[in-house]
């Protein structure tokens, strides 16, 4: 557990079991992480997000780039917005799907449109389902500073399948 800036609740990062996973519609369980009723992935913990919002096929995400997150050459390196950009646009698809069901990525492009810097403030990460079907589904998603300019955007294809069970697996 991590505490929050605030210093008034701690933050649980971890792995939440796929039979907990596979009980929750994919929109409880996107809620319950940004509700911190079940721990946040620990890829989370390098971008800190705050404010996350969901509703069926859309997620936001606000964060404040830093000084650790610049790379050799002294702005914010790219994996900062591809972590952004891929858990918006798959937690976005996560939450359309019905229990029993999860997704993984099979690809996803980014375009750097501005640089970011410390001095950047809060930024805006939203992502959108543009299809969910039985096997397949597309997303997008955008990071938006304050002033609204955009920073970078991203498109993603996710594969749909079931969460076997454990009695299942073997």
């Amino acid at each position: 557990m991590i505490e929050d800036k605030s210093g008034k609740h701690a933050i649980e990062y971890g792995i939440v079991p796929l039979d907990v996973m596979a009980s929750m519609s994919g929109l409880d369980f996107v809620r319950a992480i940004f509700a911190r009723r079940l721990p946040e992935p620990p890829i989370m913990q390098t971008v800190e997000p705050f404010g996350c919002t969901v509703e069926s096929g859309a997620v936001v995400i606000h964060s404040v780039p830093g000084l650790r997150h610049y790379n050799p050459i002294g702005s914010v390196h790219g994996g900062y917005a591809a972590i952004l950009l891929d858990s918006a646009m798959g937690l976005a698809v996560q939450s359309t799907l019905p229990a029993g069901t999860g997704y993984a990525t099979l690809e996803f492009k980014i375009s750097f449109v501005r640089g970011m810097s410390e001095t950047s403030g809060v930024i805006r990460t939203e992502g959108r389902v543009l299809n969910a079907g039985r096997r397949v589904a597309t997303a997008e998603a955008r990071i938006t500073d304050a002033g609204d300019r955009l920073l970078a955007h991203a498109t993603t294809t996710c594969l749909v399948f079931e969460i076997l069970k454990e009695s299942t697996k073997g």
